[in-house]
């Protein structure tokens, strides 16, 4: 309600779930009570227990709760549903919040699936989505398994994660993604997407762990002050983000960056668990130097980020195998360039500038790209695909197969990204070149024909592609209508004399 939330329901059925939350805790406590709690559509919700179910109810609507001598029971005008004594478990009228449980060695972790609650969401209230029966085994199946990964390679934190970690609110599995959410709001819980296996929910589960500690945190400590503007660039992110968000993110992948490390020391899956270290430990490296140099940031804030630069740093001269190295060190010149010619906007009259000269014939640019960025803007000029990486994942990952033997499609991907990803920079270059005719706006096509440029050796068109993508198209869009206008690539060639190599 704060957020100005609250457009579901009437205001009581909102105010209502504190008297939820305090029946509840009253049961928890085994205290004999009686109070009145909403019911949304039939279903009048127990936080952290169940579920009671009314078919039929009106669409927002009392019920009572009471508990006498250890016994509970839910009712409105027409039936009373008595809780069952494993709150967990089903009963006629009443749908438990299910518990997943995994013992690995003297670790436990137990974890609530929770697909009831309204307010386990983010944002506005959404109704019941209840697991069926084959998701729930899916879930335990791979939080087993993420749970092995985590005790046999990260012992520390498997130590601790079950104190931080308690809910799980499930999501569909969305292919090649591990979407999930938290908030310091609602400490012990997270959304997350099922995941393709359990490494990839090992991975998230750490990541959702890493923003719930921090979210603890920050309500005890001021480790910035508050500044809204979305300035600072992100791997995994594509847009802008503000300080606190950036900051959240570098603690989050600290934690994947350790969770790879780890694997790759050992060998498991080496051409995953090796990209996804050498990726990672340099991308959140980056954006944590950036912070580090704030001035938004408070003695605490500074001492905080200072202590993951002291464990990160000297990851970074970790050996890794060649072929990681080579397709993280793309695949981070592939997002930069990409949010750079999405969000950045050069100074106007730098383009203007650059246009003039090309028109007047001149060899060389003039020497003036040092300044050439406004401060990013939130508003995306175009569009942006995850196919590239998609591509690469799949090749080196662990990716089931569908029952047919074939892999899954990858979203967006064109027959160029193909030739890229399968090393055919020729046939690749020839692709994103007609992409370019096509539309040379195209954000991913212009950073995919830098990308192939520069997969062959040294090139200018390269370098201006992948460090001043923005300024490239926005002379290019100045040039499009005199006679004989420029390519693409042959613009990017001019422009790129003075990018540094």
């Amino acid at each position: 309600m704060r957020n100005g939330i609250d457009g579901v329901g009437p205001l009581w059925m909102h105010l209502g779930h504190a008297h939820a939350i305090a029946a509840a805790a009253a049961i928890r406590a085994e205290l004999d009570f009686e109070t009145v709690i909403p019911a949304w559509h039939g279903n009048a919700i127990l936080p952290s227990l169940g579920m009671a179910r009314f078919p039929g109810a009106e669409p927002f609507s009392p019920v009572v709760v009471r508990g006498v001598s250890g016994s509970y029971f839910v009712s409105n005008a027409e039936t009373t549903v008595r809780l069952p004594n494993a709150l967990d478990s089903d009963a006629p009228g009443w749908w438990g919040i299910r518990r997943v449980r995994s013992q690995v060695g003297a670790h436990r972790f137990s974890l609530w699936l929770d697909d009831l609650d309204p307010y386990r969401g983010l944002y506005e209230p959404v109704p019941p989505e209840r697991l069926p029966g084959k998701d729930l085994a899916d879930w335990q199946r791979l939080i087993d398994e993420a749970c092995r990964l985590i005790a046999a390679h990260l012992p520390g934190l498997a130590r601790i994660m079950p104190v931080g970690l308690a809910s799980l609110v499930p999501k569909p599995q969305v292919l090649f993604r591990n979407p999930s959410a938290s908030t310091g709001e609602a400490f012990g819980s997270a959304v997350v997407g099922l995941p393709a296996d359990g490494a990839s929910l090992a991975e998230t589960l750490i990541h959702e762990f890493q923003h719930i500690v921090l979210g603890g945190l920050l309500h005890l400590v001021e480790l910035y002050e508050p500044d809204p503007r979305e300035r600072i660039y992100v791997a995994w992110r594509d847009d802008p983000r503000p300080l606190n968000g950036a900051l959240q993110g570098v603690f989050a992948y600290f934690g994947v960056t350790a969770f790879w490390r780890a694997l790759s020391r050992v060998g498991r899956s080496p051409r995953r668990s090796g990209f996804e270290f050498a990726y990672w430990r340099e991308q959140t490296w980056r954006t944590l130097q950036v912070l580090r140099a704030d001035s938004t940031l408070t003695v605490a804030g500074r001492r905080f980020l200072g202590d993951i630069a002291e464990r990160l740093g000297p990851w970074r001269d970790e050996p890794v195998p060649a072929e990681a190295s080579t397709l993280a060190a793309a695949a981070r010149r592939d997002h930069l360039a990409g949010w750079r010619v999405r969000h950045l906007r050069p100074d106007p009259s730098v383009v203007a500038e650059l246009a003039a000269a090309w028109l007047g014939g001149r060899p060389r640019p003039p020497a003036t790209l040092d300044a050439t960025d406004l401060p990013p803007t939130p508003v995306p000029d175009g569009g942006w695909s995850h196919a590239r990486m998609d591509l690469v994942r799949l090749a080196i990952g662990d990716t089931p197969v569908s029952p047919d033997g074939r892999s899954p499609a990858v979203p967006g991907a064109t027959t160029a990204d193909f030739a890229y990803t399968g090393g055919d920079f020729v046939e690749a270059i020839k692709g994103y070149r007609q992409e370019l005719v096509a539309d040379p706006d195209r954000p991913a096509s212009l950073v995919g024909l830098g990308l192939a440029l520069c997969a062959r050796g040294p090139h200018p068109a390269a370098r201006a592609l992948l460090h001043c993508p923005e300024l490239v198209r926005a002379v290019h869009r100045r040039l499009r209508d005199v006679p004989r206008p420029p390519t693409v690539e042959q613009l990017a060639s001019w422009i790129g004399q003075l990018v540094p190599g």
